[in-house]
């Protein structure tokens, strides 16, 4: 299928699904700790560029071996062109990470990885995705308010003391059936 113009979801009860993104194939998978370089390596290039590097090869296996958190990655072939890095707690789960690489960005790689984890977390019946992003990052809070993520608050300094966090939240559960409510609500 194509990622461009099907808006198509895995299930998380399977280990992969292969889609069709002309002129590769992309499959989408749970990571295992032979990803760790390549998704530190992301991290490091794509999103924690002038802050240092905090999500480390160490950080990355840690997360993946972690049974509170679910990593994904896409691969074209067997190199890694995206993934996402979610922790699931008991009531809300905290999207952590998510990145693709620029020549796969918009192939709707990120939003097929965020609408998997997504179904995950409402599998596990949690309600509530959160995450933070750089308030500089116009594309990434676009995209993030294109999947239905609302800003509920910023915080001064979060990243590496010198840029501000804009922290978004999504109700899964309302949002399958219906219009978003005030995320605000839900931090309360």
């Amino acid at each position: 299928m194509s990622l461009r113009h099907d808006a198509w979801r895995a299930c998380p009860g399977h280990r992969f699904r292969r889609i069709k993104l002309l002129p590769t194939d992309v499959t989408v998978r749970l990571a295992t700790l032979a990803d760790v370089s390549e998704i530190a390596d992301m991290s490091r290039a794509l999103i924690e560029t002038g802050l240092g590097w905090t999500w480390t090869r160490e950080r990355v296996g840690r997360n993946i071996a972690s049974p509170n958190t679910v990593t994904v990655v896409a691969c074209d072939l067997e190199r890694v062109v995206g993934f996402a890095i979610m922790y699931f707690g008991d009531d809300h789960a905290h999207l952590s990470l998510l990145a693709v690489r620029r020549s796969y960005q918009h192939t709707g790689i990120g939003r097929h990885l965020v609408r998997w984890l997504e179904e995950s977390a409402l599998v596990a019946g949690i309600a509530t995705i959160r995450l933070e992003l750089r308030a500089g990052n116009r594309a990434a809070r676009r995209f993030y308010e294109r999947l239905g993520f609302a800003e509920v608050g910023r915080i001064p300094d979060y990243y590496a003391g010198v840029e501000t966090a804009v922290r978004m939240a999504r109700d899964i559960r309302r949002a399958q059936s219906g219009p978003l409510p005030d995320v605000r609500s839900l931090l309360r």
